[in-house]
């Protein structure tokens, strides 16, 4: 059965769901649990490729390569990070047809200065305005298809306030983003604003332990937004599996206490063959 593009399940009426992969496993797993989208996330994947953190250490043509890998390991959706658009507008166009080329359904491109950092740190420095526009812009000229989404962040809130990142957000729209995703609002009522603000497709981000309150996809849902992504969830749930098996492993020598909680070799013999 061929799934749904991007752009169809955004023509649906319920929320899209869409958890973030930081390897080929992941993101199989992420399809395998019956989602119909799949987020390459720029934190997991420099976490996952580099041992680094999310703070514009990942090439693009790192993220290009880990692109293509995922691409041709799911058959759903693939919305790809594009972190700052890997430099300038010039930079932004050459991103957009290569994640295009690659089979991404689209690009997020934020409005941090380079070095960017996680949208839930402190620390952030936003590009002015002005040149963001640019980068939605070329990468909306540089498209080959509409099909291929444009979603343009703020992280606005968190360095100059919430009327600014709805200001930045309202600019964006208007210039040419098919998604606004305004990282990082930091109460419930933020959210609603920001919810209430836009006439085009909203996008927020959940992360357990961030900045930003997590509520049920329901209330999303009922609030209007369109996607929801949830970017370290498969990432943090892993790291405290392995932690607790490893920690046995070594203390204990053995690992049969964690049999009934660690995928079989035929499990793995399955996903991969």
């Amino acid at each position: 059965m061929t799934s749904l593009t991007l752009k169809e399940l955004l023509q649906r009426d319920q929320i899209l769901v869409v958890p973030a992969s930081y390897d080929m496993v992941s993101a199989k797993l992420i399809e395998r649990a019956g989602f119909e989208a799949v987020y390459l996330s720029g934190y997991g994947h420099a976490a996952s490729h580099l041992g680094l953190p999310d703070a514009g250490l990942i090439s693009f043509s790192e993220m290009l390569e880990r692109l293509h890998n995922l691409v041709r390991s799911v058959q759903i959706p693939v919305l790809a990070d594009g972190d700052t658009g890997f430099g300038g507008a010039i930079n932004v166009r050459r991103a957009v047809q290569e994640y295009e080329w690659a089979g991404a359904q689209a690009i997020q491109i934020e409005d941090q200065e380079f070095p960017k950092k996680c949208g839930h740190t402190p620390g952030k420095r936003l590009v002015k305005a002005e040149e963001m526009l640019k980068k939605i812009e070329a990468a909306e000229a540089s498209r080959r298809s509409h099909n291929f989404l444009i979603i343009a962040r703020t992280d606005a809130i968190s360095v100059e306030g919430i009327d600014e990142a709805i200001r930045r957000g309202q600019l964006y729209q208007s210039a040419g983003a098919d998604i606004i995703f305004i990282e990082s609002p930091t109460t419930v009522e933020q959210i609603q604003r920001i919810a209430s603000s836009f006439q085009k497709p909203l996008m927020l981000n959940q992360i357990e332990g961030g900045q930003t309150p997590t509520l049920p996809v329901r209330e999303l849902q009922a609030l209007g937004y369109k996607i929801v992504a949830y970017a370290l969830t498969a990432l943090m749930a892993s790291v405290r599996a392995m932690q607790r098996t490893l920690r046995f492993l070594h203390q204990e020598g053995a690992t049969d206490q964690y049999l009934n909680d660690i995928a079989s070799f035929e499990e793995l013999d399955e996903l991969f063959g």
